[in-house]
């Protein structure tokens, strides 16, 4: 059984897929999808926290599905501007776990991972999966990746 290490962008999906869908991304969907492709040794969860109620239940959700959730503190800059980027934490964790699972599964559409995907399928030798909403994935990120699975269907939340 594959050994599968399973990390989530949770700001990248909630913006492609209101974008493209106007509805929520289904993790627990993302779980039930994955663990039947193989045994989920890590899953990490990385969001922006802004300090309210309902994310604070959202990220209690991700928790009770297993997720590990880090958490990087909202900032509002003088200009108007936001910050709260996890590209380097998501990058840092996803390299480390490459050493110790067969496949990593990265639910996000962001380009900017398509250098790290190459790296560890050349390195470590770790197939990759990843998930994301179709028109709004980096071409970079799906052809970097063994598989893309596009977000759709049973793995949206409609309300």
């Amino acid at each position: 059984m594959s050994r599968i290490a399973l990390f989530a962008d949770v700001q990248n999906l909630y913006y492609t897929v209101r974008q493209a869908y106007g509805c929520h991304f289904s993790y627990a969907a993302l779980c039930a999808e994955v663990a039947a492709q193989g045994e989920i040794v890590e899953a990490y969860a990385y969001a922006i926290d802004r300090g309210d109620a309902r994310q604070q239940q959202f990220q209690q959700i991700l928790r009770k599905l297993g997720f590990v959730v880090k958490l990087k503190p909202f900032i509002q800059r003088s200009d108007g501007s936001a910050k709260g980027d996890w590209d380097v934490g998501i990058t840092i964790d996803v390299l480390d776990a490459a050493a110790r699972v067969d496949r990593v599964v990265l639910a996000s559409g962001d380009g900017d991972f398509d250098l790290l995907l190459e790296r560890i399928r050349c390195v470590n030798q770790v197939r990759t999966s990843v998930y994301g909403v179709p028109g709004l994935t980096a071409q970079s990120l799906i052809r970097a990746a063994d598989e893309f699975r596009p977000i759709e269907g049973t793995l949206l939340l409609r309300h």
